[in-house]
């Protein structure tokens, strides 16, 4: 046989001998089969690297736009907060100025309304020049901060809303001693709602202006106990205080039931005049447990009057006064001043990968205590993707996760782990449920963030949300969920104080670090 010689790559090179008896024209062809061979594989990888480019490209564009939209919701969000600001800004200019510019002035001649604005500022004049001194440095007077941003196009019906809604003026309780209290950290409305420009964790008391005119009593349902004294309280308010009551429709047929005398109780007769309830309530008063005051904040979706919460619950964190001495607590609370406790809500929105176009956007969500994400019925872990201010912060995996502000710290918080936190320190509670990691610890959020929490699309199940306790809403991977501090808190009224009634709420309710006492007559250190 003819000799084979390597060259330099390590193939056979055939030798001039064994070209001439024929086997070059083999040899020839099966390199060319080879040369095929290897043409034909890189691009048959090729063709499998470019579909998964493109597969990853087609992701790539779908969570662009996912995020493209949850910005656009957002950037409206932050639009609807700025005109809001803006119109409380103006209004308040005009209230300080007490004038109206020239284009305003011929807009209401043409509608007729000129002489109602003139009286309108006629009696703000008088009020402010009765009380010139009414504010002090301690002080802040509703006619010195801002107001709503209603439009004054209607003045009969801001003029009659003014004279139904009763005044007060909040201040710092600084127990004589002098503070630095700047003038607009609390922000109160000249018609009693109250809203929070910066928040601090001091206590504050609220003063009447006015008296309050007209009372808001809820009760818990199927309570006969509750029933009864609904109907000794509201007697009682009516004739001692000569004050107007506002209840529940179920309630008024309750109260018709027992006696005609009650016809003078008002209710609502259809949902939109729920939302103009703020209007015309001074007060709520609640009778009930910690679930009754939620349902009273859930029926405010803007300002909510102050809250007086009885207890007639099983804990009752947030319902330091006792039903046995109502008459002497809400003589009290009626004649202030009082110290109250703003307790901050959570607002959420839920937006949805399937939308087709801004119209199917939901309604914002108010929430006093807290909004549970977990598995529903599904076996699946729940897989959670959240970022803070578009920030990443984690993926939960586990049952579930608890967003809840520092008042729903006592509440399903507490039990999945999170810590209790004083109801008037401004923040969020990031609490997971049952997460499958051994180093995954609660976090406290400062109260100026937005959370996204979203359902990514490599989910296996969907999750769902409850919204303190109720309203569960099904979230399809894609949707997300955006959290951030709704700028209407719930005053509730204080017993003694703010921290003396969160104190007294975990020692009671909870026992919180109850032990009995070391013996003294052990060993003791020489």
């Amino acid at each position: 046989m003819a000799p084979v010689q390597l060259n330099s790559n390590g193939n056979a090179s055939v030798s001039s001998l064994q070209i001439e008896n024929g086997f070059a024209d083999s040899v020839s062809l099966l390199s060319s089969e080879k040369a095929v061979e290897e043409l034909l594989q890189p691009s048959v990888q090729g063709m499998d690297d470019h579909l998964v480019e493109f597969s990853e490209a087609l992701r790539t564009v779908a969570k662009a736009l996912r995020r493209a939209a949850e910005g656009k919701a957002a950037a409206q969000a932050e639009a609807a907060e700025w005109k809001r600001k803006y119109e409380l800004e103006l209004a308040r200019n005009k209230w300080l100025h007490k004038e109206l510019s020239p284009v305003e002035r011929n807009y209401d001649s043409q509608n007729g309304n000129t002489a109602e604005v003139v009286n309108q500022l006629e009696v703000s004049d008088q009020r402010n020049e009765q009380t010139p001194k009414c504010c002090g440095q301690n002080g802040i007077c509703t006619h010195e901060v801002l107001r709503d941003g209603e439009a004054d196009c209607d003045s009969e019906m801001a003029k009659d809303r003014m004279m139904k809604k009763a005044s007060f003026k909040l201040s710092w309780n600084c127990n004589g001693k002098s503070c630095n209290q700047y003038k607009h950290d609390i922000v109160s409305f000249a018609r009693g709602n109250i809203t929070a420009a910066e928040r601090s964790s001091k206590q504050i008391s609220l003063k009447w202006e006015s008296d309050p005119r007209t009372v808001f009593v809820l009760t818990k349902p199927n309570s006969t106990s509750v029933r009864i004294l609904c109907s000794q309280m509201i007697r009682w308010l009516r004739e001692q205080k000569k004050l107007d009551i506002f209840v529940e429709p179920r309630v008024r047929s309750e109260l018709l039931t027992e006696s005609s005398y009650f016809d003078f109780v008002q209710t609502w007769k259809d949902d939109a005049e729920v939302l103009l309830l703020h209007t015309k309530v001074d007060l709520v008063v609640t009778l009930g447990g910690d679930g009754t005051v939620l349902w009273a904040a859930s029926l405010f979706k803007g300002p909510v009057p102050p809250v007086v919460p009885f207890s007639l619950g099983s804990l009752g964190f947030m319902t330091p006064f006792y039903s046995e001495h109502y008459q002497e607590s809400l003589d009290s609370i009626l004649r202030g001043p009082i110290s109250i406790t703003l307790r901050h809500r959570l607002q959420c929105h839920v937006i949805r990968e399937a939308k087709k176009n801004e119209l199917e956007t939901e309604e914002p969500i108010l929430v006093l205590n807290e909004v549970t994400l977990d598995r529903g019925i599904s076996s699946f872990l729940t897989n959670l993707e959240c970022y803070c201010d578009n920030s990443f912060v984690t993926s939960v995996q586990g049952d579930g996760l608890i967003i809840s502000t520092t008042s729903g710290s006592t509440a399903y918080s507490l039990a999945a782990g999170g810590s209790m936190v004083h109801p008037q320190v401004p923040g969020f509670l990031f609490t997971p449920i049952c997460p499958h990691s051994l180093s995954f610890r609660p976090l406290i959020l400062p109260e100026y963030v937005t959370l996204r929490v979203q359902i990514p699309y490599s989910s296996r199940s969907p999750a769902w949300a409850s919204f303190d306790g109720k309203g569960r809403k099904k979230l399809e991977p894609g949707d997300a969920l955006l959290c951030s501090m709704a700028p209407w808190p719930v005053p509730t009224a204080c017993q003694v104080d703010s921290t003396n009634d969160f104190l007294r709420s975990i020692h009671e309710g909870l026992h919180w670090n109850l032990r009995k006492t070391q013996s003294f007559d052990g060993p003791r250190d020489p």
